[in-house]
């Protein structure tokens, strides 16, 4: 029986699957950083780990250069205190909005290995009224891992510091699109690592860097040194952004939607992120007309990405954004359409095929 052939989104779901399922919080991406050095190999010349933990990986050319970033971390959180029951008390590891914690079944990731626990809080049945109306912040929470005390606890193997994520698998939806933990920012590795792909069949004038950065959701704080040590010509960071195409969104906040194309970013948390230059805006609609890819323009209030830091490295770095519109991000059930991902490595193409004429 003759095997059946994989299309190009299949493969693109199976490798973002694989990244989204891994398990990597700020400071500890090394799970992440393995996946990523396996898939990206076969497309770059020369591949390394820099002191902070950013994998750089490198197509060899000329000028300019190109700094291609994508964050490897995601939002998590680490233990912080055992009681003598055994019940464990946690800190967030970047933004989360508390009331999609609670119920949630989680990894404690120690030196024995993975520890289920549930994230609990008091029943609502024995709260007061007043209580009850309150939203529960993460402070009343604590995980449950059926431990007898503090003792067997830390038999277990469950130490102050150990990492906690999410117990999430990438799902289908219907439509090619999927859910899942972590798509923010997996789904930028994995556009990453299907840019450098099609790129690697392509001759092109640019030195490009594919970077995985990391602490991106605690301060940008990879991007910042690798940005350093590159100093690129020019520099792109992959991220995803908020649509406004479910309902409690109003379009005014905002207008994109997912299935519709990347998103270029033209400034973030209102100026105070990044206000990308007019030769960055240029090149990239440019590169979506002449690819004949169908884009969306941001201009968001809140949030920011690797982009903003990059910008103000050195002397400056002329920097910009593509973004994949992501519902609910930050959440356990992040929502986005693998056309998107397709379409947005095929921006990133075009990008580097014509940043000879920008810079």
């Amino acid at each position: 029986m003759a095997k059946k052939k994989i299309n190009n989104l299949e493969k693109i779901k199976n490798l973002l699957e694989k990244l989204s399922n891994a398990h990597g919080i700020s400071g500890h991406e090394k799970e992440v950083r393995n996946i990523l050095e396996e898939e990206i190999k076969p497309y770059v010349d020369k591949i390394k780990t820099d002191k902070l933990g950013n994998l750089i990986a490198t197509k060899n050319g000329g000028k300019p250069s190109i700094m291609i970033a994508a964050h490897m971390d995601e939002i998590g959180f680490m233990v912080k205190y055992i009681d003598e029951k055994g019940f464990v008390y946690f800190a967030k590891s970047g933004g989360w909005f508390d009331q999609t914690l609670l119920n949630q079944r989680i990894f404690i990731h120690t030196k024995k290995g993975i520890v289920l626990g549930v994230v609990g809080s008091k029943p609502p049945h024995i709260m007061k009224s007043e209580e009850a109306k309150k939203v529960i912040e993460i402070d009343s929470m604590y995980v449950d891992i059926g431990a007898k005390s503090d003792k067997d606890a830390r038999k277990i193997g469950v130490e102050v510091g150990d990492t906690i994520t999410l117990d999430r698998k990438l799902e289908s939806l219907s439509n090619e699109i999927v859910t899942g933990k972590a798509l923010d920012n997996r789904a930028g590795l994995t556009i990453m690592i299907e840019a450098a792909r099609i790129l690697s069949k392509i001759k092109t004038k640019s030195e490009v860097y594919f970077v995985g950065t990391v602490q991106e959701e605690i301060g940008l704080k990879g991007a910042r040194t690798a940005a350093y040590s590159l100093n690129p010509s020019v520099a792109v960071a992959v991220d995803t952004t908020i649509p406004g195409d479910h309902p409690g969104v109003e379009k005014k906040s905002s207008s994109l939607e997912i299935g519709k194309g990347p998103v270029i970013t033209v400034s973030d948390a209102e100026g105070r992120g990044i206000v990308v230059t007019e030769s960055v805006l240029d090149w990239m609609k440019s590169s979506a007309k002449k690819g004949k890819i169908s884009s969306q323009l941001s201009v968001m209030e809140g949030g920011m990405t690797d982009a903003a830091i990059i910008n103000l490295t050195r002397q400056g770095i002329p920097s910009g954004g593509i973004s994949i519109a992501t519902r609910y991000i930050h959440s356990p059930v992040e929502v986005l359409d693998l056309k998107d991902l397709e379409q947005c490595a095929k921006l990133i193409v075009e990008c580097v095929k014509s940043a000879d004429k920008y810079f």
